[in-house]
């Protein structure tokens, strides 16, 4: 039978009521120590028609950090902070999961613990920018981790998702994409290391999937989703050697653990669908083979057509809509119906108050 973008949808223990998905979207807005505030909870609040959430990419330790204003999830305060959100979106009958973020070198030492380098996989700069206190600036030179520390980045992750389901979660989904940490590990145009996490596919994949199966463990499959970006440049990610070896040899070993989704972005990230030749269908059937009640969601400039087409083709189970939830709190209304979609207001992205976050209009005014 032929599904539709609106139609309700099960994978692993998430139930959700359409098929189309808020990609996560970091708008700089957290409190001091970085806690969600109630300004948070509105702007999700009005977005809870989606049949899913990814909340904003949410740092799993304070060394996770790597821009100005962005949450954590590591302090008993960002767990409350969290909870409020979470309880926002439900009293909507919206889903919404965590996304879990370690930005390893993508990051500068005014936002880290005691002024300390980044750390990655390499010793080697980005050569990228980052968002400061003083604005836009270059990041700053990364330490390579010590073999003794991969445990404890397993453990934060690990940590991080226990306190994402105690703040009322639906579950999280780990950030493995846009050239931070665990792709720092993935691909070898950045991992030059030559130990146990470095070298073959098996050996770079080695930490993300460490990570993954912690997780799992901690709070279950079911629960539990991955961000890929197998071709995107940003973050100073060149193009693995032998990308789509890498990414089968991924995808096979994330199938084995039976996650309740992966979301793909397809092409450059807010760019080009096309940027390099990769074939995304190869990973559905991988993954899908194995994690049956699992969800494909896929993203990157998806229009209304593209999304109804992707769903009813069967290329796709969800799509993940970015920028365009910005602008429409009630996007699925809108995609339902086929109404004119409202601009983005491009200056108003990053840090601020309500102006540009919980000011966009829906096409019906909600009761006060």
């Amino acid at each position: 039978m032929t599904s539709s973008l609106f139609d309700p949808i099960q994978f692993g223990s998430i139930e959700a009521a359409n098929r189309i998905v808020m990609a996560p979207l970091t708008r700089d807005r957290a409190g001091p120590h970085q806690v969600p505030t109630p300004l948070m909870a509105t702007y999700y609040g009005q977005r809870a028609t989606a049949g899913l959430i990814v909340s904003e990419a949410t740092q799993i330790s304070a060394e996770g950090q790597g821009y100005r204003d962005t949450p954590g999830i590591y302090s008993a305060e960002q767990i409350a902070g969290w909870r409020k959100i979470t309880e926002a979106v439900h009293a909507k009958g919206g889903k919404i999961v965590s996304q879990l973020w370690h930005v390893g070198r993508i990051s500068h030492v005014s936002l880290q613990p005691n002024g300390q380098p980044p750390v990655s996989s390499t010793a080697h700069r980005a050569k990228a920018k980052t968002f400061t206190a003083q604005g836009f600036e270059d990041v700053s030179e990364p330490r390579a981790l010590r073999l003794d520390e991969m445990p404890r980045i397993v453990a934060e992750y690990r940590k991080a998702a226990r306190n994402a389901i105690d703040a009322g979660f639906d579950g999280v989904e780990v950030h493995s994409a846009n050239g931070y940490l665990l792709e720092q590990f993935l691909r070898d145009s950045i991992n030059d290391r030559t130990d146990a996490y470095g070298g073959s596919a098996e050996n770079r994949a080695r930490l993300p999937l460490e990570v993954m199966r912690a997780i799992v463990a901690e709070i279950g499959a079911g629960r539990t989703g991955i961000r890929i970006s197998p071709v995107t440049p940003v973050n100073d990610a060149a193009v693995d050697s032998d990308v789509q070896g890498l990414f089968n040899y991924y995808v096979d070993q994330l199938s084995l653990l039976k996650l309740a989704f992966v979301h793909v972005i397809e092409g450059a990230t807010g760019g080009p669908r096309d940027s390099s030749p990769f074939d995304y269908a190869a990973l559905r059937t991988r993954f899908k083979s194995g994690s049956e009640r699992g969800a494909w969601i896929v993203n990157n400039g998806y229009s209304r057509a593209m999304a109804l087409q992707a769903v009813a083709g069967g290329t796709a189970d969800m799509v993940a809509f970015g920028k365009l939830f910005i602008s429409n709190p009630d996007l699925v209304e809108r995609l339902r119906s086929g109404a004119p979609l409202a601009s983005l207001n491009a200056e108003t992205l990053y840090g601020g108050g309500a102006v540009g976050y919980t000011d966009y209009p829906s096409l019906v005014k909600e009761p006060a």
